[in-house]
Protein backbone atom coordinates (compact mmCIF):
# COMPACT_ATOMS: atom_id res chain seq x y z
CA UNK A 1 0.00 0.00 0.00
CA UNK A 2 1.24 3.55 -0.71
CA UNK A 3 1.71 5.65 1.54
CA UNK A 4 -1.29 9.02 1.89
CA UNK A 5 -0.64 11.92 0.04
CA UNK A 6 0.03 14.63 1.98
CA UNK A 7 -2.78 17.34 2.58
CA UNK A 8 -3.03 20.39 0.03
CA UNK A 9 -1.62 23.42 2.01
CA UNK A 10 -4.51 25.95 1.46
CA UNK A 11 -1.95 29.38 1.85
CA UNK A 12 0.90 27.87 -0.55
CA UNK A 13 4.34 29.79 -0.03
CA UNK A 14 5.57 32.39 -2.80
CA UNK A 15 8.81 31.72 -4.31
CA UNK A 16 11.40 34.24 -2.27
CA UNK A 17 12.61 35.24 -5.82
CA UNK A 18 9.07 36.66 -6.51
CA UNK A 19 8.67 38.44 -3.28
CA UNK A 20 11.33 40.26 -3.76
CA UNK A 21 10.26 40.98 -7.43
CA UNK A 22 7.07 42.17 -6.49
CA UNK A 23 8.53 44.41 -3.59
CA UNK A 24 11.01 46.15 -6.11
CA UNK A 25 8.06 46.60 -8.20
CA UNK A 26 5.90 48.69 -5.31
CA UNK A 27 8.51 50.34 -3.96
CA UNK A 28 8.60 53.15 -6.00
CA UNK A 29 4.71 54.07 -5.44
CA UNK A 30 4.93 53.38 -2.06
CA UNK A 31 7.83 55.91 -1.09
CA UNK A 32 6.46 58.55 -3.53
CA UNK A 33 3.15 58.44 -2.17
CA UNK A 34 5.11 58.36 0.90
CA UNK A 35 7.33 61.69 0.52
CA UNK A 36 4.19 63.54 -1.56
CA UNK A 37 1.83 63.28 1.44
CA UNK A 38 5.17 64.84 3.85
CA UNK A 39 5.91 67.73 0.95
CA UNK A 40 2.21 68.66 0.59
CA UNK A 41 1.80 68.71 4.51
CA UNK A 42 4.96 71.17 4.13
CA UNK A 43 4.30 73.23 1.20
CA UNK A 44 0.84 74.04 3.37
CA UNK A 45 3.27 74.83 6.59
CA UNK A 46 4.93 77.40 4.70
CA UNK A 47 2.03 78.58 2.49
CA UNK A 48 0.12 79.14 6.43
CA UNK A 49 3.73 81.37 7.10
CA UNK A 50 3.17 83.69 4.50
CA UNK A 51 -0.30 84.19 5.10
CA UNK A 52 0.02 84.84 8.82
CA UNK A 53 2.54 86.86 8.66
CA UNK A 54 2.07 90.25 7.71
CA UNK A 55 5.39 91.78 7.87
CA UNK A 56 6.90 89.71 4.78
CA UNK A 57 4.51 92.50 2.95
CA UNK A 58 5.93 95.73 4.23
CA UNK A 59 8.85 97.57 2.00
CA UNK A 60 11.41 96.78 5.21
CA UNK A 61 14.78 94.63 5.65
CA UNK A 62 13.53 92.21 8.18
CA UNK A 63 10.48 91.52 4.70
CA UNK A 64 13.85 90.78 2.46
CA UNK A 65 15.08 88.41 4.94
CA UNK A 66 12.29 86.78 5.38
CA UNK A 67 11.52 85.81 1.63
CA UNK A 68 15.02 85.13 0.89
CA UNK A 69 14.30 82.15 3.98
CA UNK A 70 10.96 81.44 2.15
CA UNK A 71 12.25 80.97 -1.49
CA UNK A 72 15.29 78.80 0.65
CA UNK A 73 13.10 76.33 2.07
CA UNK A 74 11.09 76.00 -1.09
CA UNK A 75 14.00 75.51 -2.92
CA UNK A 76 14.82 72.54 -0.26
CA UNK A 77 11.16 71.11 -0.49
CA UNK A 78 11.76 70.92 -4.48
CA UNK A 79 15.09 69.69 -4.28
CA UNK A 80 14.19 66.45 -1.50
CA UNK A 81 11.39 65.53 -4.44
CA UNK A 82 13.97 65.48 -6.85
CA UNK A 83 16.66 63.47 -5.01
CA UNK A 84 14.07 60.39 -3.88
CA UNK A 85 12.28 60.54 -7.50
CA UNK A 86 14.99 60.08 -9.11
CA UNK A 87 16.55 57.50 -6.92
CA UNK A 88 13.45 55.34 -7.26
CA UNK A 89 12.98 55.85 -11.45
CA UNK A 90 16.94 55.09 -11.92
CA UNK A 91 17.93 52.50 -9.53
CA UNK A 92 15.73 49.12 -8.13
CA UNK A 93 16.82 47.40 -5.24
CA UNK A 94 15.73 44.81 -2.70
CA UNK A 95 13.33 47.29 0.15
CA UNK A 96 13.93 47.56 4.33
CA UNK A 97 11.68 48.68 6.73
CA UNK A 98 14.33 51.51 6.45
CA UNK A 99 12.74 52.84 3.40
CA UNK A 100 9.71 53.45 4.39
CA UNK A 101 10.72 55.00 7.52
CA UNK A 102 12.92 57.71 5.92
CA UNK A 103 10.74 60.07 4.39
CA UNK A 104 9.07 60.19 7.77
CA UNK A 105 12.46 61.09 9.61
CA UNK A 106 12.92 63.02 6.53
CA UNK A 107 9.47 65.38 6.86
CA UNK A 108 9.61 65.47 10.64
CA UNK A 109 12.99 67.53 10.19
CA UNK A 110 11.59 69.49 7.50
CA UNK A 111 8.70 70.34 9.20
CA UNK A 112 11.18 71.32 12.15
CA UNK A 113 12.96 73.75 9.80
CA UNK A 114 9.55 75.10 8.63
CA UNK A 115 8.66 75.80 12.30
CA UNK A 116 11.60 77.89 12.52
CA UNK A 117 10.89 79.89 9.68
CA UNK A 118 11.23 83.61 10.91
CA UNK A 119 13.82 86.36 10.73
CA UNK A 120 14.13 86.04 14.77
CA UNK A 121 14.73 82.55 14.05
CA UNK A 122 16.96 82.28 12.05
CA UNK A 123 19.71 80.53 13.92
CA UNK A 124 17.21 77.13 13.77
CA UNK A 125 16.41 77.43 10.50
CA UNK A 126 19.58 76.85 9.76
CA UNK A 127 20.66 73.95 12.29
CA UNK A 128 17.75 72.46 10.79
CA UNK A 129 18.51 72.59 6.95
CA UNK A 130 21.78 71.29 8.23
CA UNK A 131 20.31 67.83 9.91
CA UNK A 132 18.07 67.72 6.69
CA UNK A 133 21.40 68.18 4.48
CA UNK A 134 23.54 65.60 6.75
CA UNK A 135 20.10 63.42 6.29
CA UNK A 136 20.12 63.20 2.69
CA UNK A 137 23.43 62.29 2.24
CA UNK A 138 23.01 59.26 4.72
CA UNK A 139 19.81 58.16 3.04
CA UNK A 140 21.21 58.18 -0.60
CA UNK A 141 24.15 56.11 0.51
CA UNK A 142 22.28 53.65 1.89
CA UNK A 143 20.39 53.47 -0.64
CA UNK A 144 23.29 53.76 -3.69
CA UNK A 145 24.48 50.66 -1.47
CA UNK A 146 21.77 48.60 -1.92
CA UNK A 147 21.47 49.26 -5.58
CA UNK A 148 24.92 48.26 -6.42
CA UNK A 149 24.25 44.99 -4.91
CA UNK A 150 21.20 44.63 -7.64
CA UNK A 151 22.27 43.32 -11.04
CA UNK A 152 18.93 45.07 -12.56
CA UNK A 153 21.70 48.26 -12.05
CA UNK A 154 24.95 47.02 -12.96
CA UNK A 155 25.20 48.85 -16.41
CA UNK A 156 25.61 52.08 -14.39
CA UNK A 157 27.37 51.07 -11.54
CA UNK A 158 29.94 49.07 -13.84
CA UNK A 159 31.75 52.78 -14.50
CA UNK A 160 31.07 54.15 -10.95
CA UNK A 161 33.43 53.38 -8.33
CA UNK A 162 32.57 52.70 -4.52
CA UNK A 163 31.97 56.10 -2.19
CA UNK A 164 35.29 56.46 -0.54
CA UNK A 165 35.57 59.11 2.68
CA UNK A 166 37.10 61.67 -0.31
CA UNK A 167 33.48 61.47 -1.70
CA UNK A 168 31.82 63.21 1.32
CA UNK A 169 34.33 66.30 2.17
CA UNK A 170 31.85 68.01 0.04
CA UNK A 171 28.73 67.35 1.92
CA UNK A 172 30.24 67.09 5.40
CA UNK A 173 32.23 71.21 4.70
CA UNK A 174 28.58 71.40 3.70
CA UNK A 175 26.44 70.57 6.88
CA UNK A 176 29.56 72.65 9.45
CA UNK A 177 29.08 75.60 7.40
CA UNK A 178 25.46 75.97 7.81
CA UNK A 179 25.24 74.42 11.59
CA UNK A 180 28.20 76.67 11.72
CA UNK A 181 25.93 79.61 10.69
CA UNK A 182 23.16 78.78 12.73
CA UNK A 183 24.84 78.57 16.09
CA UNK A 184 26.08 82.26 15.26
CA UNK A 185 22.99 83.44 14.54
CA UNK A 186 21.39 81.91 17.49
CA UNK A 187 23.96 83.47 20.23
CA UNK A 188 24.14 86.71 17.85
CA UNK A 189 20.35 87.11 16.77
CA UNK A 190 21.82 88.68 13.91
CA UNK A 191 19.05 89.99 11.61
CA UNK A 192 21.91 92.46 9.23
CA UNK A 193 24.16 91.66 6.06
CA UNK A 194 25.55 89.02 7.96
CA UNK A 195 22.09 86.85 8.13
CA UNK A 196 21.59 87.70 4.33
CA UNK A 197 25.02 86.77 2.79
CA UNK A 198 24.36 83.52 5.07
CA UNK A 199 20.63 83.16 3.39
CA UNK A 200 22.30 83.34 0.39
CA UNK A 201 25.01 80.64 0.90
CA UNK A 202 22.17 78.77 2.00
CA UNK A 203 20.88 78.89 -1.43
CA UNK A 204 23.67 78.58 -2.96
CA UNK A 205 24.28 75.16 -1.41
CA UNK A 206 21.13 73.98 -2.24
CA UNK A 207 21.57 75.15 -5.80
CA UNK A 208 24.29 73.41 -6.79
CA UNK A 209 22.86 69.93 -5.09
CA UNK A 210 19.90 70.60 -7.65
CA UNK A 211 22.93 70.90 -10.47
CA UNK A 212 24.34 67.88 -8.96
CA UNK A 213 21.59 65.89 -9.11
CA UNK A 214 20.46 66.73 -12.68
CA UNK A 215 23.87 66.02 -13.91
CA UNK A 216 23.41 62.23 -12.01
CA UNK A 217 20.06 62.17 -13.71
CA UNK A 218 21.67 62.91 -17.12
CA UNK A 219 24.24 60.17 -16.55
CA UNK A 220 22.10 57.94 -15.92
CA UNK A 221 19.96 58.15 -18.79
CA UNK A 222 22.80 58.87 -21.23
CA UNK A 223 21.43 62.30 -21.26
CA UNK A 224 24.14 64.90 -23.16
Amino acid sequence: MSAPLPPESTSPMVPENDMRTRAKDHLPSVLLTLLSIMQALALELVWDHIHEHDYLYQASWTSVLGWVEIGATLFGVVLIWLIYTSMVMRFRWVPTTADSVFPFIVGIIEFLMIAALGVDRLGLWFIALAVIFGAMTWVSQVTMLRARLDGENDAFFASVSPATPRDFVASIATVTTLAGLGIYLLLSRDQGWFALVALLIATTALAVQFRLNDRYWRRSMGLP
